[in-house]
């Protein structure tokens, strides 16, 4: 065999390994590094990562990627908004400490705000819990709420007057903020959308109500997280470390770039074109599902 029939030989058994290799029963590479991509690119925009990531599994029958990949692309998107935010997160964090030691100022009242508005959904999705992940877990459900809620985003961008900034966010707007955060346990309602919405609503500019869902998303994200780790550690399940590490590093990256060029550009596109994507998803879902 010559060298070039070698190395022919040596890319054909490379990618075979690669994008065969069973990560979990009937679960490939492509799909992991398909499935981690969809997560870094819903997770931050308003059109609901949760209901991406079930599809596969509704609509192509794929097998269920398991808790393992669940909290590596939890732990990938927490990192992507820590890194992008850093600079505020260490503002918020010193102006918190500063309100908590007699000393008022702007920052540690917002994270005091941000920290309310996170509190009605530790409580809300404890206690619903099992219908979260039982019978609301449908392509049904997911069609209507996609629907549903991409109304709710458009109607909530026509009504907000866009005059407040994020650091005029009072407690009373967090709570408010914060229980809508509640309606993502519904798949399709998407946690990032229905924040945005009702903090557009509430009057704040599109960059503010962004900048706001995902400062909110840290704790909301991170308490997920625990959560996920806790049950990981009481399953008798051996965890594919290959598998999670690109689930990571592929949804912590795309994360980061939808961060930067969501932030970027939605003063100039507007939610619209998220709009139209929601609503001609849920409807081809539906026809999909009931005609």
């Amino acid at each position: 065999m010559n060298l070039n029939g070698r190395a022919a030989k040596l890319i054909a058994l490379f990618k075979t390994w690669t994008w065969n290799i069973n990560l979990e029963p009937s679960f490939t590479t492509l799909q992991t590094l398909f499935l981690a991509l969809v997560q870094g690119i819903t997770e931050f925009l308003p059109i609901s990562s949760s209901a991406h990531l079930i599809l596969p599994f509704e609509i192509l029958g794929w097998a269920d990627q398991g808790l393992a990949f669940d909290v590596a692309v939890h732990l990938g998107t927490l990192i992507a908004v820590v890194v992008y935010f850093w600079k505020d997160l260490m503002s918020l964090l010193t102006g918190f400490i500063q309100n908590l030691s007699g000393t008022p100022n702007e920052e540690g009242r917002l994270a005091s705000n941000l920290i309310i508005a996170s509190l009605p959904i530790v409580f809300i999705g404890l206690l619903l819990k099992s219908l979260v992940e039982g019978e609301l877990r449908s392509a049904g459900v997911i069609a209507v709420s996609t629907v549903v809620f991409g109304v709710v985003l458009y109607v909530a961008d026509k009504v907000g007057n866009k005059q407040r900034h994020d650091q005029e966010l009072s407690w009373l707007h967090a709570l408010v903020i914060g229980f809508a955060q509640c309606l993502a346990l519904i798949p399709g309602t998407s946690r990032s959308g229905i924040t945005m919405s009702a903090a557009l609503a509430l009057g704040y500019t599109r960059q503010a109500a962004s900048r706001l869902s995902f400062l909110l998303s840290v704790p909301t994200i991170l308490g997920a997280s625990v959560l996920l780790l806790k049950d990981l550690a009481t399953m008798d399940v051996a965890v594919n470390w290959l598998q999670m590490g690109m689930g990571m590093v592929t949804a912590g990256a795309t994360a980061y770039l939808c961060i930067r060029l969501f932030l970027d550009f939605i003063d100039r596109i507007g939610f619209m074109p998220f709009v139209i994507y929601r609503l001609v998803l849920g409807t081809a879902l539906a026809i999909y599902l009931w005609f």
